[in-house]
């Protein structure tokens, strides 16, 4: 019932998931990543550990393939759930259980990973990975939000649409941009709305904010201010 985009920018390092589906809330279960280790989707009947577990041994330094061989032979439910895994070293591995609604599967390119369920079939997934390939000097946020909206164009999931979430990290434990599209007519469209305003200010503003390296970031709010205009205006 969801298809979604793990992938890493080269340009950044930055690690991004994109999903969108005809279900609630999408957004809070099924993307997880650990910033400059990697990301998972877990999907169709979700297990939530999936993510949870799972990122725990991406942490540990597990191969995607072991991850998933360890979370499906702890889920005697693993006929019906659908994960994908991408390290930050570019190992991807899927599975797609049995009892997943047609049509589903998972395809992978150069930096990125696809997966999908119930949707309107395989086309979804090509269309998302040609607009992904199509769009490397896209900004990465846009270009994740491009490829979605290619998918959802080849029919996306086969019951319609509802919600839809972008997540992407950086060098920090906290994101970069988290975005929510939990119940909407036209969750894609919602999403690259919300992306455009973040570009008013978060965007600009977040550079100023407790990193590892300045853990007290910028607390002057002239200077803040003075440097959201200044990037603002770089931009224009």
């Amino acid at each position: 019932m969801t298809w979604s985009i793990i992938a890493k920018d080269n340009a950044t390092g930055q690690i991004g998931i994109a999903v969108a589906t005809k279900f609630f809330a999408v957004g809070a279960r099924v993307p997880h990543i650990a910033p400059a280790i990697g990301g998972i989707a877990t999907q169709a009947l979700v297990n939530p550990y999936y993510g949870i577990d799972g990122m725990k041994l991406l942490r540990d330094g597990r191969a995607p393939r072991e991850i998933i061989e360890r979370l499906i032979t702890a889920d005697a439910g693993h006929a019906s759930r659908q994960v994908h895994i991408m390290d930050a070293t570019g190992r991807i591995a899927a599975y797609t259980g049995k009892d997943c609604v047609d049509w589903c599967g998972h395809l992978e390119g150069e930096g990125f990973s696809i997966a999908g369920n119930m949707l309107a079939g395989g086309r979804v997934l090509d269309d998302t990975a040609k607009a992904y390939a199509a769009n490397a000097q896209t900004p990465f946020a846009r270009r994740l939000i491009v490829a979605m909206h290619a998918g959802e164009k080849a029919g996306g999931d086969k019951r319609g649409r509802q919600s839809a979430a972008l997540l992407i990290y950086g060098e920090e434990e906290w994101s970069d941009l988290d975005l929510r599209v939990d119940d909407h007519a036209d969750p894609v469209a919602e999403l690259e709305r919300l992306e455009a305003v973040s570009r008013d200010r978060w965007v600009h503003f977040r550079k100023f904010l407790p990193s590892r390296k300045n853990p007290a970031g910028v607390t002057d709010r002239a200077v803040i201010d003075a440097g959201i205009a200044a990037s603002i205006e770089s931009e224009s």
